[in-house]
């Protein structure tokens, strides 16, 4: 009879024993622990790969712009702007609409100047051409399309953005999309320009081409002598 306690103890750690190696095989793997197979899991947040300012999948070198331009989805969508992290024209601002959306900043601080839209359909190219003729050297300009871009642009309004490095401009016609970004006294063509067709045999929306997205890292220029 004294041995009935030491033995009933005996067999509830055998059966403790038996139940953590059973535990572990299921869950621990090699490691034999659950919580340490657990660890080594990615968790969603490492899966995701990592995004930069204005959704970039790499950071810009230092002392460049991250900008992104996306035009506007048939009529219906409206197009967006955003530089280093924050969005200068959206939908969401409620300061998009029809035509061209020009937003217009200083090349060698980066800061905002000014945002306008221009109904290039039924407004008036005259408000358009006030807006880019006193541009200051250096400034940068970026644009994006929202419905028809093209109806009233004449040639001054063609040529001044030529002379902002465009050469998808003189093309433009109506209700192509556009992104374009330049600015004033550039030497050389852009290279952030896109430009899709309005074409009834590779429209993705009924009467309108697609949206175009155009994203990158803009140089801040050297503060101007003098």
């Amino acid at each position: 009879m004294r041995l009935t306690g030491p033995l009933r103890a005996v067999a509830v750690l055998l059966l403790v024993g038996l139940t953590w190696l059973l535990a572990s095989t299921l869950f621990g793997g090699e490691s034999g622990s659950f919580f340490s197979g657990a660890s080594e899991e990615p968790t969603p947040a490492e899966t995701r790969p990592r995004k930069y300012k204005c959704g970039l999948s790499a950071p810009c070198p230092p002392k460049h712009l991250a900008f992104r331009l996306v035009s506007g989805a048939a009529n219906v969508i409206g197009p967006k702007v955003c530089l280093e992290d924050k969005m200068l024209m959206s939908s969401v601002r409620n300061n998009v609409g029809r035509g061209l959306n020009v937003a217009l900043v200083n090349g060698v601080t980066g800061e905002l100047l000014a945002t306008k839209t221009f109904d290039m359909w039924a407004g008036d190219v005259t408000d358009l051409l006030k807006y880019l003729r006193p541009l200051h050297e250096g400034t940068l300009v970026f644009v994006a399309s929202f419905d028809d871009a093209a109806t009233k642009m004449n040639d001054e309004a063609r040529r001044l953005f030529e002379e902002l490095g465009s050469t998808a401009v003189k093309d433009l016609a109506f209700r192509d999309s556009w992104v374009f970004v330049g600015a004033k006294g550039i030497e050389n063509k852009s290279p952030f320009e896109q430009r899709m067709k309005n074409s009834k045999s590779s429209n993705k929306y009924e009467g309108w081409p697609e949206s175009l997205e155009m994203d990158g890292c803009i140089p801040l220029r050297p503060p101007l002598e003098g």
